[in-house]
């Protein structure tokens, strides 16, 4: 029987992405532009929970006052009537030609100044409609040439307009946090902040780095060729992950934003066992909107952009109930425990144990046998096999 998405799912879904026209670098558009609060009705029909967008996606960039405020009217009354919730809002710095060498680090000063300015424009809009968390892709932030960027240089830019821009965050008490989006290229030859990794060592450079966190993407990661489920491991590990894009990939190659899970398919399984599962005593381990950031194949009219969008929503479910099965399976807490994952959570000190205890402690190394312990098999194998045939539904 085929899931059924409900609200409690927390599924939510980008402007961007079922209003994507399909146009590529190679080609024109397949479909024509959707009116955003129609997509909005459709998307709740579907059963998501949140919609989201950048400022552009809603309203047209050279928009009089006027006719903005029409439109965050016309959403308003869409999100009254269907009961879906804004939890994050995003701004569009890439399209606009004027954004072509970057917005926070253009060498332009005077396009970084017009970047903050939109920004902080959009941040009250998010407020105004409840948006928790306010995400940063830094999508033109890079270069094509080393000659042309000043590296050290536009890394202090974009912490300033970071920092910057939480302070007003907070003067106006907006209750917005900030999630910051890495990509490793494209649009740009190289982005900078491209992976999970640097993007929390530049967030611990931040003046208010207790608001900012991450904004993970499965295609983002794969493209640099990361392991997603080990880098959303460590963003939760430092407690920053707050916000998450799904969507599928096919390893290091340009961004395909395909449905969830129509890539790495086992890849999709751990990563929604982790988010599921991973928390204490198999609670949670994140809480947060389950948000599809993906491409409707250009090859589908709306009919096939309705079917994709239900898509991913199902198949997240599939995978939730193949994880859940997984983590019930008895022969898998034998292996689980056989394996010593559970063990590697025994910290490799005794308590109060400093290293002159340690140094007297013989059975640490004198006294270690060695070849009992090389001769280990940790059986990863028969581990990796039974999550296969849960990923399957063969068990």
């Amino acid at each position: 029987m085929t899931a059924i998405p409900t609200r409690d799912d927390q599924f939510s879904f980008g402007l961007w992405t079922v209003g994507w026209q399909a146009r590529d670098p190679f080609g024109d558009a397949t479909r024509k532009p959707m009116d955003p609060i129609h997509a909005v009705y459709k998307l709740a029909e579907l059963g998501a929970w949140g919609v989201t967008f950048h400022d552009d996606d809603l309203i047209n960039f050279e928009s009089t006052p006027a006719e903005r405020e029409t439109m965050v009217a016309k959403l308003k009354t869409a999100l009254a009537d269907t009961g879906l919730v804004v939890p994050m809002v995003t701004t569009n710095l890439f399209t606009h030609p004027v954004f072509k060498d970057g917005a926070f680090t253009s060498n332009d000063r005077g396009v970084r100044r017009f970047a903050l300015r939109k920004v902080m424009r959009n941040l009250d809009l998010a407020a105004e409609l409840g948006a928790k968390t306010y995400v940063f892709w830094g999508g033109r932030e890079g270069s094509e040439t080393d000659a042309a960027k000043d590296v050290r240089a536009a890394l202090d830019r974009y912490r300033e307009g970071i920092d910057f821009l939480a302070q007003y965050v907070i003067d106006n008490k907006l209750g917005l946090r900030f999630a910051l989006e890495p990509k490793p290229n494209e649009p740009r030859g190289d982005i900078l902040l491209p992976t999970v990794g640097s993007a929390l060592a530049f967030i611990s450079t931040l003046e208010h780095a207790e608001m900012v966190g991450v904004n993970p993407e499965v295609g983002h990661e794969q493209m640099a060729g990361m392991n997603f489920v080990h880098s959303i491991s460590q963003a939760l590990w430092h407690n920053k992950l707050f916000h998450i894009d799904l969507n599928g990939q096919h390893g290091a190659k340009f961004d395909q934003d395909l449905i969830f899970g129509h890539g790495d398919l086992l890849s999709a399984f751990f990563l929604v066992d982790l988010l599921e599962n991973g928390g204490p005593n198999g609670a949670p381990a994140y809480t947060g909107p389950r948000h599809f950031d993906y491409k409707p194949l250009r090859t589908e009219m709306e009919d096939g952009v309705w079917e994709s969008a239900k898509a991913n929503m199902v198949t997240y479910l599939i995978l939730k109930e193949r994880a859940k099965s997984f983590r019930a399976d008895p022969e898998v807490q034998e292996a689980l425990t056989e394996s010593m994952v559970y063990a590697l959570g025994e910290s490799t000190l005794d308590p109060d144990e400093g290293w002159q205890e340690f140094l007297n402690d013989k059975s640490a190394y004198e006294d270690f046998d060695l070849k009992k312990a090389a001769s280990i098999s940790y059986g990863f194998v028969r581990l990796s096999q039974l999550a296969i045939e849960h990923a399957l539904g063969a068990r």
